[in-house]
């Protein structure tokens, strides 16, 4: 009931076009958010999806993070993991469009599952990939189909979120794509232990910044907070940048 109530209040203070006054929110939007090109990229994201689907196979899921709204238990087929879990067909797509016209050259994903948001950002080929994936079985899922889509090189961390980034990381992330432990907390958490990471052009992605009332209250704090230039709240996703040559806005756009 949250969520519905929340995207009813997203839908109406949602802006158009034309109230975007930001030159670079412009262009992301019109250029990348709107993009209508038909990318041959989409044909190996629906051969991966399509992957999954179809497999059949059991496995045993440990789950690090808020749990599922789906599953009963933690024994679960693939092809249904895949059916409930990760991001839609839509969001893929988008996520792909976003590596590509910001040209991500390193991304740190928190929270690969079966890797249908990884093989989104790894098939831009300039993008080198490091994923965490506490799930030692669903982790192994996602890395199997990687290499069998034409991905074999994204790195995948079968670890906790915490321990890795209680460690510098070897690389200046250019994205960061948050999809794990939704609650305030721990998002909060892993936001401040990232800043150090970041530098001007880097985008951090929150996923489900409306799983619930604490989750929501993260991201205003996030977006508030003095390093961050540009929050775009799109329902699905929040994203935040820190573009020191841009005043502070925040933007909320239906994609």
């Amino acid at each position: 009931m949250y969520q519905i109530v929340s995207f009813i209040k997203f839908f109406f203070r949602s802006i158009k076009l034309h109230g975007v006054h930001s030159p670079f929110v412009f262009q992301l939007e019109t250029k990348c958010f709107k993009d209508k090109t038909n990318y041959p990229e989409y044909k190996q994201l629906e051969t991966y999806n399509n992957i999954l689907s179809e497999n059949k196979k059991t496995i045993t899921v440990t789950d690090f993070g808020q749990g599922s709204r789906i599953f009963k238990n933690n024994t679960r087929k693939i092809a249904d993991i895949a059916k409930h879990a990760g991001i839609s067909k839509k969001r893929q797509r988008l996520l792909f469009r976003m590596a590509n016209y910001l040209q991500f050259k390193n991304t740190l994903e928190l929270g690969t599952s079966l890797g249908k948001a990884t093989v989104a950002l790894a098939i831009n080929k300039q993008n080198k990939v490091r994923t965490v994936e506490g799930c030692q079985n669903t982790a192994a899922v996602a890395k199997s189909t990687l290499k069998e889509i034409g991905c074999p090189d994204v790195t995948i961390l079968n670890d906790s979120f915490e321990k890795v980034l209680d460690e510098p990381l070897i690389f200046k992330p250019d994205c960061i794509y948050i999809d794990g432990n939704h609650n305030k907390e721990d998002t909060l958490k892993y936001f401040h232990k990232l800043l150090p990471q970041v530098h001007n052009d880097t985008v951090l992605i929150f996923d489900d910044i409306y799983w619930s009332k604490d989750m929501t209250k993260a991201w205003k704090e996030i977006a508030d907070h003095p390093k961050v230039t540009v929050s775009i709240d799109t329902f699905y996703w929040g994203l935040i940048f820190f573009r020191k040559e841009q005043e502070k806005q925040s933007f909320t756009i239906w994609v």
